[in-house]
């Protein structure tokens, strides 16, 4: 019973090391091909590393928001990825919506910040829609994962564990297909039954 129970437990490990090690390796893949910023099913995952939207986006998430569409059709309370010229891709809310001279603009304010966005938003300048899908904390490790100690962490070092784990696993099986020779071989020699040469 111990011994089916070590089994399964072996085989166990090995899958979840197997799976670890394929995981991080996607993940580092989307990240470099997309550059950085990675799409699955038409949805673009961005890291948020400002807390100008906390509590509703804590600082280090990752947040999916929804690319294309009519960028004019946005109501007060929605919350956008914008283009802002000083500071790259911003997610905020909007706070009122303007028209002028038949544009659309966006006035928008972070739910942490004290006063609005400084500069409206045009409606060009819309990237994306934030559709309330958030996962905190994994920003942080999206962002580490691009880094060279990022690449040796997540590719590397799972790669050597499974290489360790493998050899581990072979060395085992061997001594005990060691240990049943050894046990036959002593069996043989001191079976009763067996005629004296």
């Amino acid at each position: 019973m111990g011994k089916t129970v070590l089994k399964w437990l072996n085989y166990f490990l090995s899958a979840i090391l197997i799976l670890v090690f394929v995981l991080f390796a996607v993940l580092v893949l989307i990240n470099r091909v997309s550059g950085g910023e990675p799409e699955i099913f038409g949805y673009q995952l961005k890291t948020v590393l400002s807390g100008s939207m906390e509590p509703t986006i804590k600082t280090g998430s990752i947040i999916a928001v929804k690319p294309g569409g009519d960028m004019t059709r946005f109501k007060e309370g929605d919350i956008i990825t914008f283009l802002d010229g000083n500071k790259g891709l911003v997610t905020h809310r909007i706070v009122k919506v303007v028209n002028s001279d038949g544009k659309t603009l966006y006035r928008t304010k972070g739910d942490n910040n004290n006063a609005e966005d400084p500069n409206p938003v045009l409606a060009d300048n819309v990237v994306a829609e934030y559709t309330g899908f958030t996962i905190p904390y994994m920003g942080y490790i999206s962002e580490f994962m691009k880094s060279k100690n990022g690449i040796l962490v997540t590719i590397i070092l799972p790669g050597l564990l499974l290489l360790i784990y493998a050899g581990y696993t072979i060395w085992s099986a061997l001594k005990h297909l060691e240990k049943q020779l050894a046990n036959q071989k002593t069996e043989e020699t001191t079976d009763p039954a067996m005629p004296n040469q």
